[in-house]
């Protein structure tokens, strides 16, 4: 084989926008991709319609979502932020579409239409992939990796980027490799754990709500009898515990909070736009027009989804059977509390099979910011998810892809 100027474990997003970033600066650019097909997460990006970045155009605003971590990030998204992201596929074919929370889709082709584009630009700077080629270790000498060793191979070049995702879906090859590759470097690994996951619940009732999704509710999260967090949006009742945009974005931080806590809980508000008080006076008026023709149960399903009524009238202590003129005040004053506050104790986070990115990786104390370069081993570099670098649904982990990508490309060794 030729010289290899850059040589790239993984062709997920990371890794290929790397390339692409290597190649257009006249680098002889190689991929080394476990599977036999490059992007194969990134296809079931947000299944398969891939929101690949988010519009928020106030650069604070956007770095704030990924937490005390996001100030990494500054000096790569000031060269390849959002903004240019959007810019670099549009000004490569596809077109766009903004939908809500500024999450930002191609308007046709999907994720297949991302990977497409990626691969064009990498074709047309010469860029080598070699499929089914499993890393098995780095090389290290000096202070610098000497090689990458394939199974069938030693493969040497003036620079290495690790891009090879984390932990979740490992189905699609996200397997964890990039981290013995950085452990092997001397580079310190943070404890990994899912990350955008469902919930477990100690209660097994969310099962007679499976599959339920609801909308414009509230989940706040409780931590030892105080509130700490809270989302408003989409959430689904599963076989065992909790999911949907809300649980998943508060999962992320769930293993930080279990941390010397007592009692972890969510708390689910059916009706937040509504106050216990106008609640108790809409359930009294339909009490007074239902009284002589309505059981307890019809009165249920005119408050909460079809659903969803089976596990109201279990967790209620009123009778389904009850007629709803002998429904007392205090009962309504309860059922009405029940509506604002279903409480579920949180008893871990679903498994990394489930999980849509990982929380943990490599130490940004030990990667220089601009570059991605690491402080350690002088010709190494890391991109993407193998990175200690997580955000919230919309957009944003997708971002760290193509800022990393970039800023590991954009340097010469």
């Amino acid at each position: 084989m030729e010289k290899i100027n850059t040589l790239i474990i993984g062709g997920g997003p990371a890794g290929l926008m790397a390339a692409v970033r290597a190649s257009s600066l006249g680098q002889r650019v190689v991929i080394v991709e476990k599977n036999y097909s490059v992007g194969e997460k990134l296809l079931i990006s947000g299944r398969g319609r891939c929101n690949f970045t988010n519009s928020e155009d106030d650069i604070n605003t956007f770095i704030a979502k990924y937490g005390d971590k996001g100030k990494f990030l500054y000096s790569a998204f000031s060269r390849f932020g959002p903004r240019e992201t959007i810019l670099f596929f549009v000004n490569h074919g596809v077109n766009v579409i903004e939908e809500r929370g500024k999450r930002i889709f191609p308007a046709e082709g999907g994720s297949q239409k991302i990977l497409d584009r990626l691969l064009i630009e990498c074709k047309k700077g010469n860029v080598k992939i070699l499929r089914n080629t499993p890393v098995k270790a780095l090389r290290v000498k000096n202070s610098r990796v000497d090689c990458v060793i394939t199974e069938q191979d030693e493969l040497r070049a003036d620079k290495y980027i690790i891009a090879t995702g984390g932990k979740s879906y490992p189905d699609t090859g996200s397997t964890g490799d990039g981290y013995i590759f950085a452990q092997q470097a001397g580079h310190t690994v943070t404890k990994l754990f899912p990350a955008l996951v469902p919930v477990r619940t100690r209660e097994t009732w969310p099962k007679l709500a499976n599959g339920c999704n609801l909308k414009n509710v509230r989940l706040k999260v409780i931590r030892d009898g105080k509130e700490i967090d809270s989302r408003f949006g989409e959430m689904e009742f599963t076989n065992f515990g909790v999911s949907g945009p809300i649980v998943m974005d508060l999962s992320s931080h769930i293993p930080e909070w279990q941390e010397g806590s007592e009692s972890l809980e969510f708390s689910l508000d059916l009706k937040p736009s509504l106050t216990q008080e106008i609640l108790i006076e809409r359930l009294n008026r339909e009490i007074t027009k239902s009284a002589g023709h309505k059981r307890f149960a019809s009165l249920a399903r005119s408050l909460v989804p079809k659903d969803l009524t089976r596990l109201i009238l279990e967790l209620s202590d009123i009778p389904s059977d009850k007629p709803v003129e002998y429904i007392s005040d205090e009962e309504v004053a309860e059922f009405v509390a029940l509506l604002k506050d279903i409480r579920m104790h949180i008893n871990g986070l679903w498994s990394f099979k489930n999980a849509v990115v990982t929380n943990g990786g490599v130490s940004l104390k030990e990667i220089e910011p601009s570059t991605m370069k690491s402080k350690l081993c002088e010709n190494l570099y890391f991109a993407g998810e193998v990175l200690d670098l997580n955000g919230p649904s919309g957009g944003f982990n997708l971002q760290i892809c193509w800022s990393t990508g970039y800023a590991a490309g954009s340097v010469n060794e």
